[in-house]
């Protein structure tokens, strides 16, 4: 789970990684013998028993430096991704993130930029609302409107939905479902398992190789001891 891709020496959330480190990241995963793809790609090779060796890429909100900065460098590494974008902010900033600082999302042309890269463009919502304190309309908006909005632009359906903040519980997993996607990524639902509650691991400028093979073993552990708990359930 990436964010933004540009200078991070001001980053309060931690959700910034350098082009630099993105490549050292990026070349960490070719060098052990491991491609990404998108989560759509995963979903589809996993369903064929084909999944061996692939890794989903995600990158959250939808930030302006993807195209300029994340782009080149996935092509160059043969890497696909999945871009989870802001439909309803589409040239806005990240208003949501009250220290700042301000980071321009993509506009329109960005998005359509990067589908046309092979990149899979998935909804984040409209405006990057909480769905777990939502009411009934905007969570309504915020999943089926989204989706609309997306097929608008890119001309496509959006197959995948990402919770903001990663908050996800059943009501939102089920409006989710309704408004038609196949999946949906949250980052540590829990017990909330399956596509619609997918688990990813943060990715931020302090991981070196080392910390990406511990936080991908670590991950993996804590997805077979949820596979476990659910078998016995």
């Amino acid at each position: 789970m990436y964010h933004s891709v540009d200078d991070c020496r001001d980053d309060p959330y931690g959700i910034t990684v350098s082009p630099e480190r993105l490549q050292e990241q990026l070349c960490w995963l070719r060098t052990r013998g491991l491609r990404a793809v998108s989560v759509a790609q995963l979903l589809e090779a996993r369903a064929r028993g084909t999944d061996r060796g692939l890794v989903a890429l995600t990158f959250d909100d939808g930030y302006g430096d993807f195209v300029e900065n994340a782009l080149p460098l996935l092509r160059h590494y043969d890497c696909g991704a999945t871009l989870f974008v802001l439909s309803g902010r589409l040239g806005g900033e990240n208003e949501w993130d009250a220290l700042g600082p301000r980071k321009p999302l993509l506009s329109e042309r960005g998005i359509r930029a990067a589908a046309a890269a092979g990149v899979e463009i998935g909804s984040h919502g409209l405006t990057h609302v909480d769905l777990t304190r939502a009411d009934d309309r905007v969570l309504r908006e915020e999943t089926e409107g989204s989706r609309r909005r997306l097929a608008e632009l890119t001309g496509r359906e959006a197959d995948g939905f990402c919770y903001p903040y990663g908050h996800v519980d059943r009501r939102a997993v089920d409006a989710v479902r309704r408004a038609g996607y196949r999946y949906a990524c949250a980052i540590s639902p829990g017990t909330l398992t399956g596509a619609f509650a997918l688990p990813r691991f943060h990715v931020g400028q302090e991981d070196a190789p080392w910390r990406l093979e511990l936080k991908l073993r670590l991950h993996r552990l804590r997805r077979r001891s949820v596979s476990a708990s659910e078998a016995r359930t």
